[in-house]
């Protein structure tokens, strides 16, 4: 997967750790919840993949135990195998 830039992404993400860098786009839910949204475009590969029933696997790197809404951690997007 390939990052992509969301319309009115309000920061990147990472990119001074030494990563390529994740536009995000902050939210609040309407039950007052922060988050972040982030986009995502497959490569053709992957398009053939997910056509043919792959799932999308997202890998969360690192310790995720402080979730605040505001902060990330490193974050991979990937196609796994076309079942059998």
């Amino acid at each position: 997967m390939m990052i992509a830039r969301l319309q009115q992404s309000t920061r990147v993400l990472g990119k001074s750790q030494g990563y390529l860098g994740l536009p995000v786009r902050d939210v609040i839910y309407p039950d007052g919840t922060p988050g972040m949204q982030t986009c995502w475009t497959p490569t053709p590969d992957e398009l053939e993949k997910l056509a043919k029933g792959a799932n999308i696997i997202v890998e969360l790197l690192g310790n995720i135990q402080d979730v605040d809404g505001r902060s990330h951690p490193p974050i991979k997007l990937s196609v796994g195998k076309i079942p059998e």
